[in-house]
């Protein structure tokens, strides 16, 4: 059960407000998911308020047309709400100009259930050789987030596992069980350092600088969480009460309770 101070915080604060960002199928709506605890689909609200018809918003976005204000709610963990930036991801300068022009303004509202609490960017690993594409590229490169904070989330680590193994089968034949997950993993862990794509996210030239980066992996699999997720993030927030805020949306998270007590 939330606390009397958690819960006087949420009246004040409203919700906590994520965009999320990345390709398509970069594995966001499962993150989501994860977040809310559910494996339902979320409703869709316009910025009013006014419940969307989910058909109606996947045909728009198919033709080429989404409303970034869009609000996504999870009904098993309605204190989230979410905007999805899809569509500047796949090359359209109008929807990257609407991108950046609705970070400027959730930035600046002058209600703070209103601002945009923290953007997760979804890079992919499924393609490690083409990592930090062009649309990673333009986005840290010319959006200024201000002081919205961004965690980077590589997506399917997992990814890396069979690459790396590929490369070093004949030298771990006959090496026990553990040892063979070891040696995969060094491996998998070089392949991800070979990318690149640190040093050009921590580019001291790019206008959006992320706060943190995590790796999450099987998130299709039932015992899977986003707790390093959680605590980047609330780690990554500059105002305690948007802290408190977003823990208290972790009802079940103790970890991250004493976590968040303890700094």
């Amino acid at each position: 059960m939330a606390t009397i101070e958690a819960q006087k915080l949420r009246r004040m604060i409203g919700r906590f407000r994520v965009l999320i960002m990345g390709r398509a199928n970069a594995g966001k709506t499962t993150i989501l998911q994860k977040v809310c605890n559910t494996t339902d689909q979320p409703e869709i609200y316009d910025g009013q308020g006014n419940k969307i018809d989910t058909a109606m918003v996947e045909s728009s976005i198919k033709r080429g047309n989404h409303n970034i204000a869009n609000e996504m709610v999870f009904q098993s963990n309605p204190t989230f709400v979410f905007h999805d930036s899809c569509g500047f991801e796949a090359g359209s300068e109008e929807e990257f100009e609407s991108m950046k022009d609705f970070i400027a303004e959730r930035a600046h509202a002058t209600k703070i259930e209103e601002r945009i609490h923290v953007i997760w960017y979804c890079i992919p690993m499924d393609d490690h050789c083409r990592t930090f594409q062009r649309s990673e590229e333009k986005f840290f490169r010319e959006c200024d987030t201000g002081h919205i904070p961004v965690v980077v989330v590589f997506t399917k680590f997992e990814a890396l596992n069979p690459v790396a193994y590929g490369e070093i089968k004949k030298q771990i034949r006959g090496v026990s069980g553990e040892e063979r997950s070891k040696i995969i993993a060094e491996r998998a862990e070089e392949l991800f350092t070979k990318t690149g794509v640190l040093d050009r996210l921590y580019n001291p030239k790019n206008l959006a600088h992320p706060k943190s980066h995590v790796r999450l992996q099987n998130m299709n699999r039932q015992n899977t969480n986003c707790d390093s997720l959680l605590e980047s993030t609330t780690l990554a927030l500059d105002n305690e009460e948007l802290q408190l805020c977003l823990v208290s949306t972790q009802k079940s998270n103790l970890e991250l309770c004493i976590k968040c007590a303890i700094r």
